[in-house]
């Protein structure tokens, strides 16, 4: 099965990319939701997460408070590699596991910071979704209800947009209309099915 790996900078449209190839029928495996269920109350992560950072990074009803422990990561370098040390062997042990029990021609492995510290997946191929920065900041603005600022500092705290398009071996550009987005996923699903029927 060929494994392509999407990525993509806050604010430039991955969501829309990968649930546009789910309605192809393509399998969707994204490291973000994973991220969100390793950290629940009855999961090991949590204990070893408030241990690390204290009780103030648990809410009224002991879940973690992601925007607490968000705001620290992106304000301090060295909390972000312990947090990263922590959750990132349970995300991708959970990837692979969902992944070996799939049947696809391909699977579509959704990896917002394969930039940063995607080197342990096995891919075959890198998809990028690409956006003007100025455009990712204004998205962020409005998703969050943030400020100018705290959308820069977000963005600054990523790999470069230079940094990605190195690593991507195809490239999305979402700057238009959503129509023309997903005519540029329809070109891309068939030629990772031309792909996956050449590597069998």
């Amino acid at each position: 099965m060929l494994i392509i790996g999407l990525t993509g900078g806050i604010g430039s449209g991955k969501t829309a990319v990968s649930d546009r190839f789910a309605a192809l029928g393509v399998p969707v495996i994204d490291t973000d939701l994973i991220s969100r269920q390793v950290v629940l109350p009855d999961q090991p992560l949590l204990q070893e997460i408030i241990q690390t950072f204290g009780e103030r990074y648990l809410d009224g009803s002991g879940q973690l408070d992601r925007a607490a422990l968000r705001q620290l990561v992106f304000s301090d370098p060295s909390s972000r590699e312990k947090l990263e040390a922590i959750l990132h062997p349970a995300i991708r042990l959970e990837a692979q596991r969902q992944l070996n029990e799939l049947r696809a021609d391909y699977a579509l492995l959704v990896i917002p910071l394969l930039a940063e510290t995607g080197g342990d997946y096995t891919l075959d191929r890198i998809l990028l979704v690409d956006a003007p920065e100025s455009l990712q900041i204004e998205r962020i603005m409005q998703r969050d209800n943030i400020s100018i600022q705290a959308a820069r500092e977000i963005l600054n705290s990523q790999a470069s947009r230079a940094q990605r398009l190195q690593l991507a071996d195809d490239v999305i550009g979402n700057d238009g209309s959503l129509p023309a987005l997903y005519s540029a996923v329809e070109q891309l699903h068939a030629r990772y099915l031309e792909l996956a029927s050449i590597a069998q």
